[in-house]
């Protein structure tokens, strides 16, 4: 690159503290009235060679602190406003070659402070943060820079007019980015409500655009349409609203965003809707397949409720290898069976025999269980208390059978073994305890009963005979045996799988 003076013919050079050569930039950097003229760039190629010629007009400085030629702006009163610095290509330039530059601002030959009273510097620009009728005048932006060790500086001037009148950035109210459905084949309206804070009468034009078009028919026989834009003015601002009318929707105006744009001096904002069809009516097929789905929870839980004893002994015999084996266990009893001792106060001869004699008919003959039945398997000579121990020990279950007169008196004759299993099993939990109850209790009975009894009993409930038999004394004299009677489900239902 290579720069000519055209009078002369002679190429540009470096002059220290005058004239500077940069690339395709020529600088001067103390302009003189003898370097008005035309000035010729030449760009050589391998190929080609281009030339350009550029003229240079130097203008005497003006009386003030101007520049002779200024540029104008009008300024808006009463809100905040701002004045941008001309001078960005310098700037730009000024950037590329790494060189620093500072600006400064002057309202008619007075330097303005940053940050002082209304005035504040941000880049190129000066804002003001309320204008008056006081900041009408001439604005000079200043640049200064240090290039190749010289420092220089170059200036233009705002002619700033302070307007009474003034339009600020329209705010698009509707739509609001939002998504609207309508149904096939139906008419849709959509407004498009724009305000312009101002005082006057901007010029703003509000516009439908779809798919890249403008929307400009205003005719109804057009199946997508617009009306004249309408303005209401109230008090600093203005209202303008446009709608977009649909006389009938088709699949294609689907899927599609409605954009509507206000262009202004100030700005060109835009907001949009999306079309999108109607959901299809899934209330009341949900609420039908819910209300079902209620109803069939509801009476699954009262039929497992009537008939849980019954489903879970059937789905045992159906699928046993479900369950582990229970033989693996290391002990040697499904149940450790206890009753009143002869030596108690609540010995009872029938729930003797139906602990001896009854209970082993079906749990053990019937139903393959083997159970420790106390007065029956003790071993002859062996301490009691080592016995309970050994047997609760070797056992899976804890069966105590009672009747109303098992704790009718607190009184103890002997020091018995019920106390030791109760102890064991009531308050200790060490076993799963499974309470028949042959016989109805009364409050005033269950009053007499152990507290730990009680609330076992009031936790987990018991099996109870007399629910089963019609007669209360059908249990002592002709007990149904049968595996399938009620009663004997329900302790099946307790006890190990089987």
């Amino acid at each position: 690159i290579t720069w000519y003076q055209s009078a002369t013919g002679k190429e540009m050079t470096n002059q220290t503290s005058r004239i500077l050569v940069r690339g395709e930039t020529l600088w001067f950097l103390n302009v003189t009235k003898e370097d008005a003229g035309k000035y010729v760039t030449t760009v050589r190629t391998p190929t080609w060679c281009y030339r350009q010629s550029t003229k240079l007009v130097v203008d005497q400085p003006s009386a003030g602190c101007g520049r002779p030629r200024t540029v104008g702006k009008d300024l808006t009163n009463g809100v905040p406003d701002r004045l941008s610095c001309p001078l960005n290509d310098y700037i730009t330039k000024l950037n590329s070659y790494n060189v620093t530059s500072s600006i400064t601002w002057y309202k008619d030959c007075e330097a303005i402070e940053n940050r002082n009273g209304r005035y504040t510097y941000m880049k190129t620009k000066l804002m003001i943060a309320k204008v008056t009728s006081e900041d009408h005048g001439l604005y000079t932006c200043t640049l200064t820079f240090t290039l190749n060790g010289v420092t220089g500086s170059v200036s233009e001037t705002i002619d700033a007019e302070v307007t009474v009148e003034y339009s600020l950035t329209p705010q698009v109210h509707e739509p609001a980015n939002e998504i609207i459905k309508a149904e096939l084949g139906s008419s849709l309206t959509k407004l498009c409500r724009v305000f312009v804070p101002c005082v006057g009468w901007p010029i703003v034009d509000v516009v439908w655009i779809v798919n890249n078009d403008f929307v400009s028919s205003t005719q109804a026989s057009d199946r997508i349409y617009t009306a004249e834009q309408k303005q209401e003015k109230p008090f600093q601002g203005m209202w303008l609203e446009r709608p977009l009318m649909f006389s009938e929707l088709r699949k294609e105006d689907f899927n599609v965003n409605y954009t509507c744009r206000a262009y202004s001096a100030r700005g060109r904002p835009l907001a949009y809707f999306t079309l999108l069809p109607l959901d299809p009516d899934v209330i009341l097929p949900i609420g039908m397949v819910s209300s079902g789905v209620v109803v069939l929870f509801i009476i699954s839980v009262t039929i497992y409720y009537i008939f849980k004893v019954e489903i879970v002994l059937w789905f045992r015999s159906a699928f046993p290898v479900l369950y582990r084996d229970k033989d693996s266990d290391g002990k040697l009893y499904d149940a450790y069976v206890a009753y009143p001792s002869p030596c108690s106060s609540g010995y009872n001869t029938d729930v003797e025999n139906f602990a001896i004699h009854t209970l082993p008919q079906v749990l053990e003959k019937a139903c393959g269980y083997k159970l420790f039945i106390a007065g029956r398997d003790c071993l002859p000579g062996q301490a009691v208390v080592d016995s309970v121990e050994e047997s609760l020990q070797a056992s899976r279950r804890f069966i105590l059978l009672y009747n109303a007169s098992t704790f009718c008196t607190k009184r103890r004759t002997c020091s018995n073994n019920n106390n030791i299993r109760m102890h064991k099993v009531l308050l200790e939990g060490s076993l799963k305890a499974i309470l028949v109850e042959l016989e109805e209790i009364s409050p005033a009975q269950l009053a007499l009963f152990p507290e730990s009894l009680r609330h076992l009993r009031k936790r987990q409930g018991a099996v109870c005979l007399w629910k089963n038999q019609r007669q209360t004394q059908q249990w002592r004299t002709c007990l149904n045996l049968s595996a399938s009677l009620r009663f004997w489900k329900e302790i099946r239902y307790h006890m190990p799988v089987r």
